[in-house]
């Protein structure tokens, strides 16, 4: 027995495309699937929550308790990943106290805004991270545990802190499993 969507369950869930090697926690949950988009080998651990436009490459891991709210587009490209407990955000409320704030105002009465937000290949993402809208991840980036982006991170740095700072820069090393993957 297995706790992910076997292939047909998978065709059932209405996602607007996804690729070979698709595991998907029957504890997740999805909303508007017909904007999400999987490619091969991606895994999305149980207790997740998928909603709006979302588009994933391939070789990703999301662990669970990820949230990942994509009312102005979120992009995980390939060899990325999100550890336990992570939130990206790509649209907020405006909190200066002249509009409501929850769903279930009137959309003449609140102020959301946002912007896609995107994680470049071979980045990962620390446990318990805040990701921002209208945000970049650089290629490789790494951050740590419990940081809070709210600006974009160049690529191949480590960043980690409230709000995420750059530490050091990231070694390349991985690249060379990548090819051989490729391969």
């Amino acid at each position: 027995m297995t706790s992910f969507y076997n292939e047909k369950e998978l065709s059932e869930l209405g996602l607007k495309k996804y690729g070979a090697n698709v595991l998907i926690s029957k504890k997740c949950s999805i909303y508007s699937p017909q904007k999400i988009s999987i490619g091969g080998n991606v895994r999305i651990d149980d207790f997740c929550i998928l909603s709006g436009e979302i588009t994933l490459g391939s070789y990703i891991h999301i662990a669970a308790y990820c949230a990942l709210f994509g009312a102005f587009s979120i992009e995980m490209e390939d060899y990325t990943g999100l550890s336990p407990r992570c939130t990206v955000f790509s649209a907020t409320d405006n909190f200066s106290g002249d509009y409501l704030i929850s769903p279930m105002a009137e959309k003449s009465t609140t102020n959301v805004m946002g912007g896609k937000v995107l994680i470049k290949k071979y980045s990962q993402v620390g446990a318990n991270c805040i990701l921002f809208p209208c945000i970049t991840l650089g290629e490789g980036v790494a951050v740590g545990a419990m940081s809070l982006i709210n600006k974009n991170l160049e690529e191949w740095g480590i960043y980690a802190g409230i709000p995420a700072k750059k530490i050091k820069d990231r070694k390349k090393g991985l690249l060379n499993f990548v090819q051989i993957d490729e391969k």
